[in-house]
Protein backbone atom coordinates (compact mmCIF):
# COMPACT_ATOMS: atom_id res chain seq x y z
CA UNK A 1 0.00 0.00 0.00
CA UNK A 2 1.12 3.22 -0.93
CA UNK A 3 1.68 6.18 1.27
CA UNK A 4 -0.40 9.46 -0.23
CA UNK A 5 2.52 12.07 -0.38
CA UNK A 6 1.61 15.27 1.00
CA UNK A 7 0.76 18.28 -0.49
CA UNK A 8 3.70 21.08 -0.30
CA UNK A 9 1.89 23.62 -2.35
CA UNK A 10 -1.62 24.33 -2.25
CA UNK A 11 -3.28 27.21 -4.40
CA UNK A 12 -7.01 28.04 -4.49
CA UNK A 13 -8.89 30.76 -6.72
CA UNK A 14 -5.32 32.68 -7.12
CA UNK A 15 -5.97 36.18 -8.75
CA UNK A 16 -3.10 39.09 -9.67
CA UNK A 17 -4.38 42.00 -11.55
CA UNK A 18 -2.16 45.05 -12.48
CA UNK A 19 -4.50 47.59 -12.26
CA UNK A 20 -7.70 46.57 -14.84
CA UNK A 21 -5.42 43.59 -16.54
CA UNK A 22 -5.88 40.04 -14.62
CA UNK A 23 -2.55 38.37 -15.31
CA UNK A 24 -3.79 35.14 -12.86
CA UNK A 25 -7.29 34.68 -12.94
CA UNK A 26 -8.60 32.39 -10.32
CA UNK A 27 -6.23 29.63 -10.69
CA UNK A 28 -6.75 25.99 -8.26
CA UNK A 29 -3.89 23.62 -7.91
CA UNK A 30 -2.04 21.27 -6.04
CA UNK A 31 1.65 20.18 -5.88
CA UNK A 32 2.84 16.90 -3.80
CA UNK A 33 6.40 16.36 -2.30
CA UNK A 34 8.89 14.85 -4.09
CA UNK A 35 6.68 15.40 -7.42
CA UNK A 36 7.95 17.10 -10.38
CA UNK A 37 5.04 19.50 -11.71
CA UNK A 38 5.66 21.49 -15.27
CA UNK A 39 3.84 24.79 -15.40
CA UNK A 40 3.44 25.76 -19.01
CA UNK A 41 2.01 28.46 -20.95
CA UNK A 42 3.43 30.45 -24.05
CA UNK A 43 4.36 33.92 -22.94
CA UNK A 44 2.81 36.27 -21.36
CA UNK A 45 0.37 33.40 -20.14
CA UNK A 46 0.87 34.23 -16.45
CA UNK A 47 3.71 31.69 -15.14
CA UNK A 48 6.54 33.73 -13.84
CA UNK A 49 3.81 36.26 -12.03
CA UNK A 50 2.65 32.67 -10.56
CA UNK A 51 6.10 31.64 -9.56
CA UNK A 52 6.65 35.00 -7.86
CA UNK A 53 3.54 34.92 -5.62
CA UNK A 54 4.89 31.12 -5.07
CA UNK A 55 8.23 32.11 -4.16
CA UNK A 56 6.54 35.43 -1.35
CA UNK A 57 8.20 37.85 -4.11
CA UNK A 58 4.82 39.40 -4.96
CA UNK A 59 1.22 39.24 -2.94
CA UNK A 60 -1.79 38.22 -4.50
CA UNK A 61 -4.87 40.33 -5.02
CA UNK A 62 -6.37 37.45 -3.59
CA UNK A 63 -6.78 33.74 -2.94
CA UNK A 64 -5.61 31.25 -0.35
CA UNK A 65 -1.82 30.30 -1.06
CA UNK A 66 -0.08 27.90 1.19
CA UNK A 67 4.04 26.95 0.02
CA UNK A 68 5.59 24.56 2.22
CA UNK A 69 2.66 24.91 4.82
CA UNK A 70 3.23 29.27 4.87
CA UNK A 71 1.33 31.11 4.11
CA UNK A 72 2.44 33.89 1.34
CA UNK A 73 0.43 36.68 2.75
CA UNK A 74 2.10 36.35 6.32
CA UNK A 75 4.78 34.24 6.06
CA UNK A 76 7.04 34.84 3.13
CA UNK A 77 10.38 34.73 5.01
CA UNK A 78 9.67 31.36 6.04
CA UNK A 79 8.65 30.74 2.41
CA UNK A 80 12.13 31.62 1.00
CA UNK A 81 14.24 29.62 3.65
CA UNK A 82 12.28 26.55 2.58
CA UNK A 83 12.70 27.06 -0.98
CA UNK A 84 15.37 27.35 -3.69
CA UNK A 85 14.87 29.44 -6.66
CA UNK A 86 16.74 29.41 -10.43
CA UNK A 87 15.66 31.79 -12.49
CA UNK A 88 15.70 31.74 -16.50
CA UNK A 89 18.34 34.60 -16.28
CA UNK A 90 22.10 33.14 -15.18
CA UNK A 91 21.43 33.47 -11.49
CA UNK A 92 25.13 33.04 -10.07
CA UNK A 93 27.76 35.48 -10.28
CA UNK A 94 30.64 35.33 -12.63
CA UNK A 95 32.89 37.33 -11.03
CA UNK A 96 32.97 35.01 -8.21
CA UNK A 97 34.73 31.27 -8.46
CA UNK A 98 33.11 28.27 -8.25
CA UNK A 99 33.67 27.59 -4.38
CA UNK A 100 32.79 31.26 -3.74
CA UNK A 101 29.58 30.52 -5.34
CA UNK A 102 28.87 27.98 -3.06
CA UNK A 103 30.40 29.71 0.14
CA UNK A 104 28.00 32.95 -0.63
CA UNK A 105 24.78 31.15 -1.28
CA UNK A 106 25.37 28.91 1.44
CA UNK A 107 25.61 31.60 3.76
CA UNK A 108 22.41 33.25 2.24
CA UNK A 109 20.71 30.11 3.11
CA UNK A 110 21.89 29.92 6.54
CA UNK A 111 23.93 27.22 6.92
CA UNK A 112 27.37 26.80 8.52
CA UNK A 113 30.33 26.70 7.54
CA UNK A 114 31.09 22.83 7.97
CA UNK A 115 27.54 22.22 6.16
CA UNK A 116 28.49 24.53 3.34
CA UNK A 117 32.14 23.07 2.64
CA UNK A 118 30.93 19.82 2.68
CA UNK A 119 27.50 20.38 0.39
CA UNK A 120 30.07 22.15 -2.04
CA UNK A 121 32.15 19.32 -1.89
CA UNK A 122 29.00 16.86 -2.58
CA UNK A 123 28.21 18.87 -5.65
CA UNK A 124 31.75 19.06 -7.08
CA UNK A 125 32.49 15.78 -7.10
CA UNK A 126 28.99 15.09 -8.18
CA UNK A 127 29.29 17.30 -11.34
CA UNK A 128 32.77 16.03 -11.71
CA UNK A 129 33.81 19.67 -11.26
CA UNK A 130 36.31 19.36 -8.13
CA UNK A 131 39.20 20.34 -10.61
CA UNK A 132 37.09 24.02 -11.46
CA UNK A 133 36.25 24.89 -7.95
CA UNK A 134 38.52 27.88 -7.61
CA UNK A 135 38.32 29.54 -11.63
CA UNK A 136 35.98 32.10 -12.47
CA UNK A 137 32.34 31.53 -13.33
CA UNK A 138 32.54 33.24 -16.42
CA UNK A 139 35.23 30.71 -17.57
CA UNK A 140 32.80 27.81 -16.86
CA UNK A 141 30.66 27.04 -20.31
CA UNK A 142 27.14 27.60 -20.40
CA UNK A 143 26.07 24.05 -19.75
CA UNK A 144 28.34 23.41 -16.46
CA UNK A 145 26.84 27.26 -15.44
CA UNK A 146 23.54 25.84 -15.56
CA UNK A 147 24.21 22.77 -13.76
CA UNK A 148 26.11 24.58 -10.96
CA UNK A 149 23.32 26.76 -11.03
CA UNK A 150 20.99 24.24 -9.82
CA UNK A 151 23.15 22.72 -7.58
CA UNK A 152 23.96 26.22 -5.48
CA UNK A 153 19.37 26.59 -5.85
CA UNK A 154 19.24 22.82 -3.83
CA UNK A 155 22.50 23.35 -1.36
CA UNK A 156 20.19 23.59 1.70
CA UNK A 157 17.87 20.54 0.74
CA UNK A 158 14.75 22.94 0.48
CA UNK A 159 11.46 21.40 0.15
CA UNK A 160 10.48 23.21 -2.85
CA UNK A 161 13.06 24.34 -5.72
CA UNK A 162 11.22 26.62 -8.22
CA UNK A 163 13.17 26.24 -11.77
CA UNK A 164 11.93 28.95 -14.36
CA UNK A 165 12.95 27.58 -17.68
CA UNK A 166 16.43 26.44 -16.52
CA UNK A 167 17.19 24.76 -19.97
CA UNK A 168 17.01 27.74 -22.05
CA UNK A 169 20.02 28.00 -24.25
CA UNK A 170 21.90 24.49 -23.40
CA UNK A 171 22.54 21.49 -26.02
CA UNK A 172 19.97 18.37 -26.30
CA UNK A 173 22.96 16.32 -24.49
CA UNK A 174 23.20 18.92 -21.59
CA UNK A 175 19.27 19.23 -21.28
CA UNK A 176 18.88 15.34 -20.44
CA UNK A 177 21.55 15.81 -17.81
CA UNK A 178 19.74 18.41 -16.18
CA UNK A 179 16.91 16.50 -16.12
CA UNK A 180 18.96 13.29 -14.55
CA UNK A 181 19.44 16.31 -12.03
CA UNK A 182 15.98 16.87 -11.53
CA UNK A 183 14.69 13.35 -11.27
CA UNK A 184 17.47 12.84 -8.05
CA UNK A 185 16.40 15.73 -6.54
CA UNK A 186 12.81 14.52 -6.66
CA UNK A 187 14.00 11.06 -5.19
CA UNK A 188 15.56 12.62 -2.28
CA UNK A 189 12.07 14.54 -1.43
CA UNK A 190 12.41 17.61 -3.33
CA UNK A 191 9.36 19.41 -4.91
CA UNK A 192 10.51 20.25 -8.48
CA UNK A 193 8.26 23.20 -9.93
CA UNK A 194 9.65 23.62 -13.59
CA UNK A 195 8.36 25.82 -16.34
CA UNK A 196 10.03 25.07 -19.49
CA UNK A 197 9.47 26.46 -23.81
CA UNK A 198 10.58 23.01 -24.78
CA UNK A 199 7.42 20.66 -25.36
CA UNK A 200 9.27 17.14 -25.40
CA UNK A 201 10.68 18.29 -21.27
CA UNK A 202 6.87 18.51 -20.53
CA UNK A 203 6.94 15.05 -21.19
CA UNK A 204 9.32 14.37 -18.05
CA UNK A 205 6.88 15.68 -15.65
CA UNK A 206 4.64 13.95 -13.36
CA UNK A 207 1.59 16.00 -14.17
CA UNK A 208 1.54 18.99 -16.47
CA UNK A 209 -0.58 22.34 -15.99
CA UNK A 210 -1.34 24.17 -19.15
CA UNK A 211 -1.67 28.36 -18.97
CA UNK A 212 -3.20 30.28 -21.48
CA UNK A 213 -4.21 33.63 -20.85
CA UNK A 214 -3.75 33.88 -17.24
CA UNK A 215 -5.90 30.86 -16.31
CA UNK A 216 -5.45 26.77 -16.34
CA UNK A 217 -6.85 25.25 -19.56
CA UNK A 218 -5.37 21.67 -18.98
CA UNK A 219 -3.94 20.08 -15.73
CA UNK A 220 -3.83 16.03 -15.21
CA UNK A 221 -0.18 13.66 -17.08
CA UNK A 222 0.99 13.91 -19.98
CA UNK A 223 -0.47 10.08 -20.62
CA UNK A 224 -3.84 11.90 -20.00
CA UNK A 225 -3.77 14.74 -21.88
CA UNK A 226 -2.41 13.33 -24.88
CA UNK A 227 -5.40 11.29 -24.50
CA UNK A 228 -7.80 13.71 -23.57
CA UNK A 229 -6.87 15.60 -26.65
CA UNK A 230 -6.13 13.01 -28.97
CA UNK A 231 -2.66 13.63 -29.15
CA UNK A 232 1.10 11.94 -29.94
CA UNK A 233 2.91 14.78 -28.51
CA UNK A 234 3.04 17.49 -25.58
CA UNK A 235 3.41 19.83 -28.48
CA UNK A 236 0.43 18.86 -29.93
CA UNK A 237 -1.77 19.14 -26.80
CA UNK A 238 -0.34 22.86 -26.37
CA UNK A 239 -1.04 23.58 -29.97
CA UNK A 240 -5.03 22.77 -29.20
CA UNK A 241 -5.09 24.31 -26.86
CA UNK A 242 -3.90 27.46 -28.12
CA UNK A 243 -5.96 27.57 -31.18
CA UNK A 244 -8.94 26.39 -29.01
CA UNK A 245 -8.40 29.91 -27.28
CA UNK A 246 -7.78 31.52 -30.68
CA UNK A 247 -11.40 31.21 -31.84
CA UNK A 248 -13.04 31.70 -29.00
CA UNK A 249 -11.68 35.16 -29.75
Amino acid sequence: MTTERPNVIEVKNLVKKFGNFVANDHLTFEVKQGEIFGFLGANGAGKTTAIKILCGLQSPTSGEIKVAGYDVYHQTNLIKRNIGYMSQKFSLYEDLTVSQNFEFYGGIYGLSRKQIKERTKYFLEKLELTGAANKILKEIPLGWKQKLAFSVAILHHPKIVFLDEPTGGVDPVTRRQFWEMIYEAANEGITVFVTTHYMDEAEYCERVSIMVDGRIEALDTPAMLKQKYGANSMNEVFIRLARAQSAEQ
